[in-house]
């Protein structure tokens, strides 16, 4: 009868079974068991071996790059105004709506200024009448004067001529300038544009009630804008008035020319920053309130720089083709590099991976 093999030893040798059918499945995944490549002379994988063939050749190198610090700011106009009543009034006319462009002078809204003119016919009226009562005045102070002069007539007689004329004189004046006083205050019912400008906001409509300060319309001049921007301390010392400098507006994805128009002399206490205000010509597309960049210079540095075209990019990793000499033929070998700013003319600044004079392949027919 033949014997029972004890089941622990069963056990033992399964185990031992399945490390010996795990180690022969993972070397064979390893490639154990297939041929491995070649190598030459120089180490150099012979499967990996890639000549330069037609493509063409740069150098990675050292260019002067002036250094720039940002200070943010917001576009805003040099004039603007919001427009005001001053008397009260109902509006009878508005003849401008938001974002029209009106001439210096152009008649923007009016009132109800029917009150107004009759008082100004009052005026004139009452000044008909104090002319007529000092031309009386005028007439009976003559007459006592020549009697008084010839001593026909007594002193209180003259004095009393005299004193009816200044004041009928002082009434003529008082209704004249009560005259002027209506007429400029019948121009506040007829609104008028103070300078060339575009209108913002239009604040009121017609048949509203306009009472004294309330606004009615929001205007600036579209030629002349600026950026208004805070400007720590340490970097205010390198601006001074009159300079030019660039200002970046990303929103119209511009870059123009400036000149700093002023420094308000005084800092923030909880930023330490004081405002720096930038004028010059306004691109198309610029309004009020959008954002800028004031691009302010600092002292040049070295860059390495290499042409955006020699990058190969997987995924966010990016590589270059470096030309090396391998028995007297260009080889190329693969380098991963660490990119940093672009720069105009499709240069790209490399922070890692390469060093000055080393040579990188263009794609075949790329250019610098």
């Amino acid at each position: 009868m033949a014997k029972r093999i004890p089941p622990l030893i069963w056990y033992f040798g399964g185990a031992v079974l399945f490390l010996v059918v795990v180690s022969l499945l993972i070397m064979g995944l390893a490639g154990v068991f297939h041929p491995k490549i070649g190598q030459d002379e120089h180490g150099v994988p012979e499967a990996e071996v890639r000549t330069l063939g037609e493509r063409p050749v740069v150098e990675a190198r050292l260019v002067s790059m002036p250094l720039v610090e940002t200070a943010v700011g917001t576009i805003s106009a040099i004039h603007e105004t919001t427009i005001a009543a001053k008397i009260l009034a109902r509006v009878t006319e508005v003849n401008v709506s938001a974002g029209e462009q009106v001439a210096e002078g152009a008649v923007l809204v009016r009132l109800d200024d029917a009150d107004l003119r009759a008082r100004l016919e009052q005026a004139a009226a009452a000044v008909v009448s104090a002319t007529a009562a000092r031309d009386q005045a005028q007439v009976e102070f003559d007459r006592i004067n020549e009697l008084f002069e010839a001593h026909n007539a007594a002193r209180i007689e003259f004095e009393r001529a005299e004193t009816e004329l200044k004041t009928a004189t002082s009434e003529l004046q008082r209704c004249q300038q009560s005259r002027l006083e209506i007429a400029a205050i019948l121009e506040y019912a007829t609104i008028r544009s103070p300078m060339s400008a575009k209108v913002v906001d239009k604040l009121v409509e017609v048949g509203d009630i306009a009472t004294p300060g309330q606004p009615l319309l929001k205007m600036y001049d579209a030629t002349r804008m600026q950026l208004v921007a805070r400007v720590r301390e340490s970097l205010t010392q390198r601006l001074s008035v009159g300079q030019d400098i660039q200002v970046r507006i990303d929103a119209l994805e511009k870059t123009c020319t400036g000149s700093v128009r002023e420094i308000v002399p005084e800092a923030d206490a909880a930023s330490r920053a004081f405002s720096v205000k930038v004028s010059g010509p306004c691109p198309p597309g610029l309004y009020t309130g959008m954002f800028g960049r004031l691009l302010i210079p600092l002292d040049p540095e070295e860059v390495l720089v290499i042409p955006g075209t020699a990058l190969a990019r997987i995924g966010q990793l990016c590589f270059v083709d470096v030309v090396d000499q391998v028995d007297g033929k260009a080889v190329l070998s693969r380098c991963s590099v660490q990119l940093g700013r672009t720069f105009e003319g499709g240069n790209v600044e490399v922070l890692s991976g390469l060093v000055a004079g080393e040579r990188v392949a263009l794609p075949p027919g790329g250019g610098q």
